[in-house]
């Protein structure tokens, strides 16, 4: 077999991104079920908010020019809660105003509450602040103006976003379909939870894992569970995924060894395109397509059986794949340059993620055991530091940290 250079993990990336087709199929959803969903379609505002001029403040909405001496003793002339609309203001008179309410004609400032003096037995205030004009007044299109695009096609919708939709009275929203991902792993040690665990057996945590990686990203989710060690069973069920799913996702048997199947099932299936990336841990991934007949082959995505290595490779590889796949444009998770509270002189030729996390100091502390099986590690830390080839790290440097917070959405 021919050895070629592994891949640093920005080729491997470039590839992946490379190879995905958009999903095209789009749904309708009403606004307040469209969490995690990507939009398919610009959305643009048909009004104006505010609508109109309103106040930010409880308090008196006045003409400036009568409070400009700073005590000015004025008649109250209307009151104007929020959602009523006031009379214009005469001069020499107040409004008073409750917050949102909308700005009576006339009235150029409004003085907060805590600056007047009401006078309950003439029904006048006194204004013990000389406004300027503007002053606590939202203006009408201030946040968004009519016809102009709040959320563009590609955004992963938020609450916030979701608020935002609704603020300009937008009930549905067109979003792709959601991706489905069909899932299953290998190995004859593998055992699910609830089961007796059989000397030389495991549990499968995997299953857990991607299961909630994926639907944590809007994904469909069909699991085919724990599949038989042999190259027929491997390649009974990638023919069954195929015809069901946008992508593949397995988990193990992707590395060399005689029992390592899925790579040569895919191959007799479909094809790899592509096969080992230079990290730690997470070497064996492999990217390539699985056919199926009339339709355009099915994608592969390939995990390492080790618990750690699976985790890593997911958020590193298979997020970014999967939110390019529903259009997303801003795919790689945001980084933060962090002082490491530790030494790790280990330099490895591989680019190395080490789960670390945040301690009080605002530091990074390192978990102790590195090691691919440890998942104790993904659940102690709050983030990757991203270690480049060759690298060594000493007390005091600041390094490249990734937040899991970055990453699990």
């Amino acid at each position: 077999m021919e050895h070629k250079p592994m891949l640093t993990r920005e080729q491997a990336l470039a590839q992946l991104l490379a190879a995905v087709r958009t999903i095209a199929d789009e749904e309708i959803v009403p606004t307040e079920l469209a969490v995690g969903r990507v939009l398919a379609q610009d959305q643009v505002s048909r009004i104006d908010v505010p609508p109109l001029d309103n106040t930010q403040m409880d308090g008196y909405a006045v003409r400036s020019a009568d409070c400009a001496g700073g005590a000015a003793r004025l008649p109250v002339s209307q009151r104007i809660p929020a959602g009523h609309v006031g009379q214009p203001l005469q001069p020499g008179t107040a409004a008073r105003i409750f917050t949102g309410a909308m700005i009576p004609e006339g009235a150029d400032a409004v003085v907060m509450q805590e600056q007047c003096e009401a006078h309950a037995d003439s029904g006048e205030v006194t204004i013990r602040h000389a406004p300027q004009a503007g002053e606590w007044i939202r203006r009408r299109g201030e946040d968004i103006a009519a016809g102009g695009v709040i959320l563009a096609a590609g955004t992963r919708l938020r609450a916030q976003e979701l608020g935002l939709a609704a603020s300009v009275g937008i009930a549905v929203l067109p979003v792709r379909r959601r991706p489905r991902v069909a899932v299953f792993f290998t190995g004859d040690e593998l055992a699910m939870p609830g089961e007796p665990l059989a000397p030389g057996a495991i549990y499968n945590s995997n299953r857990f894992i991607l299961r909630g990686l994926l639907q944590s990203l809007g994904c469909e989710v069909l699991d085919l569970g724990i599949v038989p060690d042999t190259l027929d069973a491997t390649r009974a069920a990638l023919r069954d995924a195929a015809a069901h799913s946008d992508l593949i996702i397995t988990s193990g048997g992707v590395s060399v060894g005689e029992e390592d199947h899925v790579r040569p099932a895919v191959e007799a299936e479909g094809r790899i395109n592509m096969w080992q990336i230079a990290i730690k841990p997470g070497k064996p991934l492999a990217f390539g397509e699985v056919d199926r007949a009339g339709q355009p082959p099915a994608f592969f995505l390939g995990l390492p059986g080790n618990p750690v290595s699976s985790f890593v490779t997911f958020l590193l590889f298979v997020r970014p794949f999967l939110l390019r796949l529903q259009g997303v444009g801003k795919v790689m998770p945001d980084s933060f340059m962090l002082r490491a509270d530790f030494d790790w002189p280990r330099a490895d030729r591989r680019n190395e993620f080490l789960r670390a996390k945040v301690n009080a100091e605002g530091g990074l502390d390192l978990f102790p055991n590195q090691g691919s099986a440890v998942l104790t590690s993904a659940v102690w830390g709050s983030g990757l530091i991203d270690c480049p080839p060759g690298q060594a790290i000493a007390r005091g440097d600041l390094v490249r940290f990734i937040p899991f917070s970055e990453l699990n959405q």
